[in-house]
């Protein structure tokens, strides 16, 4: 399913407009990401807020966490990826 992403929260986590699941709320699937908080975090959240915020992504969910949809997240037919600092 297809869902256009309305803000980024941190490094693993964004909203979208329309539920998912029940759950306007989505995880992806695949790695812990770092809280805001946590060293690197702002900076981790801004480039996924730069690769999806206001963008349309590909959803497979794959489970529920803390009310959260878990997805396999792609955008342009490619994964998410992560940046390790």
């Amino acid at each position: 399913m297809r869902r256009k992403v309305k803000r980024v929260l941190d490094e693993d986590t964004f909203e979208t407009y329309h539920k998912v699941n029940g759950s306007n709320f989505i995880r992806i699937a695949g790695k812990d990401g770092r809280e805001l908080h946590e060293s690197g975090g702002k900076v981790a959240r801004d480039r996924l807020k730069r690769q999806i915020q206001n963008k349309t992504v590909t959803l497979k969910p794959v489970g529920r966490s803390y009310g959260r949809t878990v997805a396999i997240v792609r955008h342009k037919r490619k994964l998410l990826r992560w940046y390790e600092q």
